[in-house]
């Protein structure tokens, strides 16, 4: 048996940094409060993405870190990493960088040879520049990316991979995949990321060191914050970098709350009370747009979603060159349950999500679940299936098991190669290896995960089972 402790609840029976206030009831005094309100909402849906970043920016100077670093967790990540649906099947590496001073910065991918990377390069509203590694512009190759600041007119070296960026800031998400399971798996992992590299450019050919911070052990806190914190981050978003073009409507609405590039944020206690009134209330919107997202299944006849419009994939793709598309409330949704995009999302990865059970009730801590995961899932590298907190979209606070995946090891198969995987407060017996704990005293959000999807997974002969309650 898998000891889970289990972290104290709040009241609304959600455990961790779950809502920190109940819908509002808001009673604007007048319009201009109402405006206030209004706009704050918005403001919310539009700076979700770079929030999220910037969240995730000053987790890693808390633990130690800043700009133009890699942070690294050498070990599979636990609960202490509290970010959005991470993946706890791969050895997580995540450069940021900044090159308003510094200028153009180097990012180096080593060859897929004892490692294999999947991740992407990204600007700071988290839109991939490109991919990295055998699904990226380095095709396994490896080489060397470099990123490059807004508006740069400089010659592009040769032998060099450029990455064009409408923001100072950014960072990469690269995800080093297990070659086996178990701790050699993790020890290759760890060394073939440690090839990875970042400087400047100006130090190129001058023997430069990459800077890391090894975070693991440490409580990596980035979740979204629905209460006044959340304005802060959204004026450091407005402060640190520069407006994009597609973006300078929001320079007035923003104003109108009292974020201003260049002032300093400072509103007035009842502006205040406006502000987290609004984003308690924008967290409502967002959940009921989340759940909506599942009434269009992948799979017809289960409740798997790949939880993006196409219209999002598409403008990611081209990096929003059409003019008469600006998906802004889907980038709003999106970037409250996961942080990172990719360019070319199903050639590297491919992600699922489920919030209910065969008979659309929502996935309950206390219950039992089973799925099965059939035969011959068509992946070249691995598949997984993860629990995560709904109340949060994070791992369970205190728990020591998130998922099963091909590789965890001692997972049961079936007699056909198919593997069942089990939920519940407690392990069924004879199943502990196949089974992922959950919070009794809350609800739970599932992730697939399909690394290296071969082509005939998207013409859906192979079908992931639904999640069937179980006594």
């Amino acid at each position: 048996m898998i000891a889970c402790k289990q972290t104290p609840t709040n009241k609304t029976g959600t455990s961790g940094n779950a809502d920190t206030a109940k819908a509002s009831v808001f009673k604007p005094a007048n319009i201009k409060e109402q405006m206030i309100y209004s706009r704050a909402i918005e403001a919310a849906n539009w700076g979700m993405s770079a929030v999220n970043f910037d969240l995730m920016v000053q987790a890693t100077k808390k633990a130690g870190g800043d700009y133009n670093q890699i942070v690294i967790w050498p070990k599979l990540l636990d609960w202490m990493n509290q970010t959005i649906t991470p993946n706890p099947d791969v050895i997580y590496v995540m450069p940021f960088v900044n090159t308003k001073d510094v200028g153009p910065m180097v990012l180096e991918i080593p060859p897929a040879d004892s490692g294999t990377v999947v991740g992407s390069v990204m600007d700071r509203w988290q839109m991939a520049m490109d991919d990295v590694g055998p699904a990226g512009l380095d095709k396994g190759k490896g080489g060397k990316y470099l990123i490059l600041p807004p508006e740069y007119k400089g010659a592009i070296p040769a032998g060099y991979l450029p990455m064009h960026s409408g923001t100072y800031l950014g960072y990469s998400l690269l995800r080093v995949v297990l070659k086996s399971p178990g701790e050699k798996g993790i020890t290759d992992a760890v060394a073939y990321a440690r090839r990875i590299k970042l400087y400047p450019f100006s130090q190129a050919g001058k023997s430069p060191k990459t800077t890391w911070l090894d975070a693991s052990g440490k409580e990596f806190n980035s979740l979204i914050p629905y209460d006044f914190n959340f304005y802060e981050s959204l004026n450091r978003v407005v402060q640190d970098d520069i407006w994009l073009t597609k973006d300078q409507a929001m320079i007035d609405p923003l104003k109108y709350i009292g974020i201003e590039k260049g002032k300093p944020f400072n509103p007035d206690a009842r502006t205040k009370e406006i502000l987290a009134s609004a984003i308690s209330d924008a967290k409502q919107w967002f959940k009921l747009r989340y759940e909506d997202m599942f009434k269009k299944p992948f799979y017809e006849g289960t409740t798997w979603a790949f939880p993006v419009t196409e219209e999002f994939g598409t403008d990611v793709k081209s990096n929003f060159a059409d003019p008469n598309s600006y998906p802004t409330d889907m980038r709003g949704l999106l970037y409250t349950f996961i942080f990172f995009s990719a360019k070319h999302v199903g050639e590297g990865q491919w992600y699922l999500m489920a919030i209910t059970d065969k008979d659309n009730q929502m996935l309950k801590g206390s219950e039992n679940y089973r799925l099965h995961v059939p035969a011959n899932v068509p992946v070249r590298q691995y598949w997984s299936i993860t629990v995560y907190d709904a109340a949060t979209h994070a791992f369970i606070r205190n728990f020591t098991r998130f998922n099963r995946s091909s590789q965890s090891p001692g997972i049961q198969k079936n007699a056909d190669g198919s593997t069942d995987i089990y939920f519940g407060p407690n392990a069924p017996q004879g199943k502990e290896a196949n089974w992922i704990p959950t919070n009794p005293n809350g609800t739970f959000e599932l992730m697939a995960r399909f690394y290296g999807p071969d082509k005939t997974f998207f013409t859906k002969n192979w079908k992931l089972g639904t999640v069937e309650k179980v006594k």
